[in-house]
């Protein structure tokens, strides 16, 4: 959740990578992952679609146990409002649902009018 993710935990970041044009997502789904590497695009093993994930500088330090960097990784579900504007998130989100316009590295962002489904938000195309 992403409530639950710590300054500290991302303060090795120097950079944030979107693989798509963020402007139109009311919101994206945050995590920290255990990756082998700083940088570079991690596999994905979710369903839904990965939309970014952070890079670290050469500051960040490899988990002594495991070896892996954790590092954010942003996404989305399938049933996510973008895909299912009418669905289960067509008001709310999920916990760990971040205004992805929020977001900088070392900055874990945080919940809006916009990504909360506010329907006085909402922009309506016809």
């Amino acid at each position: 959740m992403s409530s639950l993710i710590t300054d500290d935990e991302i303060r090795d970041e120097n950079e944030l990578v979107w693989l798509e044009d963020i402007e139109d997502l009311d919101y994206v789904r945050q995590s920290l992952d255990r990756l082998p590497t700083r940088c570079g695009k991690p596999a994905y093993h979710r369903d839904g679609r990965m939309i970014g994930y952070a890079q670290l500088g050469l500051r960040a330090k490899a988990s002594r146990s495991s070896g892996t960097f954790r590092r954010r990784v942003f996404w989305l579900l399938p049933h996510d409002r973008d895909t299912d504007p009418g669905g289960l998130y067509a008001t709310g989100a999920p916990a760990e649902a971040i205004d992805p316009r929020t977001l900088a590295p070392g900055v874990k962002g945080h919940m809006t009018e916009r990504s909360k489904g506010d329907p006085a938000r909402r922009i309506i195309t016809t």
